[in-house]
């Protein structure tokens, strides 16, 4: 089977796909349509933090979803729930990407695993910019592993230059047809406390007005996991439930 996959990819690379459609394009549309196979779900979240002088304790939710963008998230009092890729489609994800290729990157014990990079469009972020110079200097480059066997993104880290900025990591769980996330690890190093506060220029908005994630050295690097569980899927959900 592995030998057929490698087999197939390859001749997918060679023939440039009838010439019609890009290798990249291919995955992403791969991964797409496994994403697409979920036509709604609920599931209980629960979200732990280890972030530089900010506590909170685990934090549980029930999260609602349909398709195309209906979502539901209840919860008790504060908490931090990441907003970002959660819910989007892979589509809608690279989306915000340009210059769009392969990476030559190789796994010899993941042999299914490929890495798509691109630059981000910085236009495409909900973010205030200080100024002209920096929304032209501000380059990151993203890159996504895509698992090749499942059609699932396992990490996307975001880079400017050679520098992590954002990393998240996928775990799945197999549900016989599709396969949805168990886990997902969110780390972020910032160098710069400037730099984290304007990145995060609405975290006063999650996690309640007067809070900050921020602690007072120049460092800033914390993890945010997320576990999900009690899936029910393709159940239908009523409408009324987002209301």
């Amino acid at each position: 089977m592995i030998l057929i996959k490698i087999f197939f990819i390859t001749i997918l690379i060679g023939t440039g796909l009838n010439s019609s459609k890009s290798f990249e394009d291919y995955c992403i549309g791969k991964t797409n349509e496994q994403f697409n196979l979920i036509n709604d779900y609920k599931v209980d979240m629960v979200i732990r933090l280890e972030i530089p002088a900010f506590r909170m304790p685990k934090k549980k939710y029930k999260v609602f979803y349909k398709k195309p963008n209906q979502i539901k998230v209840k919860a008790k009092g504060f908490g931090i729930l990441p907003k970002t890729g959660l819910f989007t489609s892979p589509n809608d994800n690279f989306d915000n990407l340009k210059n769009i290729k392969i990476s030559n990157f190789k796994d010899d014990i993941n042999i299914n695993d490929i890495i798509i990079v691109g630059d981000l469009i910085v236009d495409s972020l909900k973010l205030e910019m200080p100024n002209e110079y920096s929304r032209i200097t501000f380059d990151p480059k993203v890159e996504v592993k895509i698992d090749t066997s499942k059609w699932v993104i396992k990490n996307v880290t975001t880079k400017l230059d050679t520098l992590k900025l954002f990393q998240i990591n996928n775990f799945y769980q197999d549900f016989g047809n599709y396969y949805m996330p168990k886990q997902s690890v969110v780390k972020y190093y910032i160098k710069d406390k400037k730099l984290f506060n304007w990145l995060n220029k609405d975290a006063s908005n999650i996690i309640g007005q007067d809070a900050s994630l921020m602690s007072n050295n120049s460092i800033v690097e914390g993890t945010i996991t997320v576990d999900y569980k009690n899936y029910v899927i393709n159940k239908g959900i009523d409408d009324k439930v987002f209301d």
